[in-house]
């Protein structure tokens, strides 16, 4: 399969939180069964992501066009790395395209002793990749009565929303 990684130019950055958001719109509406008010991750929290320490913003590109992407935070110290956002365009799902990807993501970044990953409750499409095509495994479950400590912005809407996460670890020393 012809996927492979780019980085993500300063000049990019629009049209990349832009196709992010439009993939996680998708598949929030099919969950909740409405349309969304507010565009999901917000303009913020996608910004606070280029901004984090150690950031690399991927592009996932299928024979030269851009599909998905990727947002990671590399620890040079520790090698306890995260994927903060990931997504692949919702027409290029079930091909093998996220798994190739995380795969090329694992490969540039071998010196990685931990990734940690986290998802929405609701998004079983994620949790069935992390754990069965990538090697993760649910390591904490961040809800009402568990907040998670890193959250900084909040994107509870209303008082029904639980905002509930699993956290995901992966272990490279395999």
């Amino acid at each position: 399969m012809d996927v492979y990684l780019e980085i993500a130019k300063e000049s990019e950055l629009d049209r990349f939180k832009k196709d992010l958001q439009e993939a996680f719109r998708i598949s929030a509406e099919k969950e909740f069964g409405h349309k969304l008010d507010e565009p999901i991750p917000s303009d913020s929290d996608i910004e606070e992501s280029f901004r984090c320490q150690g950031a690399v913003i991927y592009h996932v590109l299928l024979k030269d066009k851009i599909v998905g992407g990727a947002i990671i935070s590399i620890n040079e110290e520790t090698q306890h790395n995260k994927l903060l956002l990931f997504f692949v365009n919702t027409g290029c799902h079930d091909k093998g395209v996220g798994t190739t990807a995380w795969r090329a993501i694992e490969k540039k970044h071998p010196k990685t002793k931990l990734w940690e990953t986290a998802t929405p409750y609701f998004e079983k499409r994620n949790i069935h990749f992390y754990i069965n095509k990538c090697g993760f495994k649910i390591v904490e479950y961040y809800n009402k009565y568990h907040p998670d400590p890193n959250q900084t912005v909040s994107t509870i809407t209303n008082e029904d929303d639980d905002d509930d996460m699993f956290r995901f670890e992966k272990s490279m020393d395999q």
